[in-house]
């Protein structure tokens, strides 16, 4: 996933998950001679980023990493507060609009710290939860994106996701056993998101069948592997006929959720 020498940007939330893995690749960093950076995406949720980058700060001081904050506000002209109040309908959940700015907002911060290689903390459950998503929504070509290896992406930047083959309950017994405090506040709005049913079904069903999500993780990497050799239009070379992005579909999510909620977004095209 990394090569020697590579300037690697690590998204880091203030949670479990992005604060174990900036810790383990700080670990390592000294021996395979890459330079580590930290971004923080403030989503613009009242309230609930204070405490993440508080801990975010205080973490990569500790440690001597350098970390930068880009905000939805900066990067996109509003922010998720904004957004909830300007979608023209609840059916649009605010995970699925939070979760395209972020996607992109990691992008260009990325890029914009000059880092060749963007890593993300996503584990094993995460990686259920989203397939599950893709799946009773109807989004199959979406299910073609999931396979887990390293993407190269036209504009240069290569996405990794070292945890994608861990529990979330493993990242957080190493997180106490490390002695690493996260954030512990939870998203005013994550309940509007079947993700939460998800995972609550998932870890129902380990306790009676212990592995079983391993199991289904190997089983959606064959389907994804499979949708993506036979979807002739899943090619992370197409781009966005708007703004030139990465994209499966002649406009990208973001420039659509955009048009949906009717921002001017002459500064960011530009």
């Amino acid at each position: 996933m990394i090569r020697y020498g590579e300037k690697i940007a690590v998204g880091v939330s203030g949670g479990k998950d992005s604060l174990v893995l900036l810790h383990i690749l700080n670990k390592i960093a000294n021996q395979n001679n890459y330079k580590l950076i930290a971004i923080t995406i403030d989503e613009g949720i009242e309230g609930y980023r204070n405490e993440s980058l508080s801990i975010v700060k205080e973490f990569c001081n500790n440690i001597n990493v350098p970390y930068f904050i880009f905000s939805y506000d900066e990067l996109f002209g509003i922010n998720m507060d904004e957004a909830i109040e300007t979608r023209p309908s609840k059916k649009t959940t605010s995970c699925s609009i939070c979760g395209t700015f972020r996607r992109r907002a990691l992008d260009l911060a990325s890029i914009r710290i000059g880092a060749g290689v963007l890593a993300t903390a996503h584990n094993l459950d995460d990686y259920l939860q989203t397939f599950m998503i893709n799946l009773f929504s109807g989004d199959v070509d979406r299910i073609g994106w999931m396979y887990p290896q390293p993407i190269e992406y036209h504009n240069g930047l290569k996405k990794i996701k070292p945890f994608v083959e861990l529990y979330e309950s493993e990242i957080v017994f190493y997180a106490f056993h490390s002695g690493i405090a996260f954030q512990s506040d939870q998203c005013p709005y994550m309940h509007e998101s079947i993700r939460t049913d998800f995972r609550e079904f998932f870890n129902n069903l380990e306790k009676i069948r212990p592995g079983i999500k391993y199991n289904c993780f190997n089983s959606m990497n064959k389907l994804s592997k499979i949708v993506k050799t036979f979807k002739k239009n899943i090619n992370v070379k197409n781009s966005c006929l708007i703004c030139g992005e990465t994209s499966t579909n002649q406009i990208c999510s973001v420039c659509t959720t955009i048009q949906m909620l009717d921002l001017d977004k002459k500064n960011y095209y530009d």
